[in-house]
């Protein structure tokens, strides 16, 4: 971790280990409480926080959740700036807490962001929903559901920030995200600039 990002996340590290409740001890059932104090800082009040460098977390699937969170704290995945904040936080997280936020943010009610001008939006959606057969890129309703919701393996995407969506795109054509071959074989490596910040758009508005 870079020395400017220790120095953002040092207080939230120290408010997730206990530290600040000098008298208290460190990790009861109150845990994922403070944990989710913590996780708002950057997400949001209940996970619709307005800062495109963070995902929504609101409704995204409990068991994707999870399962992010825990390849976060083995450092099985890195993509970028949160690599200094998730690593450091995430590896605080012991299963019972990262099992109570998923559970709490998976309950959220997401909140849609503002919809971009009707041609950008109905490309996007025409790529959403059909894909670009032309060009072998998928529909994204095959892995993500018809409405964008996810699920156990997915994650959510209606309502995410187009500017985060945009980044993971382009990020699952590099070495940062090792997983997502699908995403690179079937979808990123076959949309230009343009045709992700169309889908982009309409997912943030969806």
């Amino acid at each position: 971790m870079n020395k400017s990002l220790t120095l953002l996340a040092a207080p939230l590290l120290l408010a997730l280990s206990g530290t600040v409740w000098s008298q208290q001890p460190a990790p009861t059932q109150n845990t994922p409480e403070r944990a989710i104090h913590v996780c708002n800082a950057c997400h949001g009040e209940g996970g619709n926080g307005s800062n495109p460098k963070f995902p929504k977390l609101a409704a995204q699937p409990r068991l994707y959740l999870a399962e992010q969170l825990k390849k976060f704290r083995s450092q099985a995945r890195a993509d970028s700036s949160p690599e200094g904040y998730m690593w450091g936080i995430a590896a605080l997280l012991e299963d019972e807490t990262i099992a109570g936020l998923a559970e709490y943010y998976a309950s959220q009610k997401p909140v849609p962001g503002k919809p971009a001008r009707g041609t950008l939006m109905a490309q996007g959606k025409k790529i959403f929903q059909e894909g670009i057969p032309a060009q072998q890129v998928k529909p994204c309703t095959e892995c993500h559901g018809d409405a964008g919701q996810g699920d156990a393996q997915f994650p959510r995407i209606a309502s995410q920030h187009a500017d985060y969506i945009v980044k993971q795109l382009k990020l699952f054509n590099t070495k940062l995200r090792p997983h997502g071959k699908v995403m690179k074989d079937h979808i990123s490596s076959k949309l230009n600039p343009q045709e992700m910040q169309a889908v982009a758009a309409y997912l943030q508005a969806k």
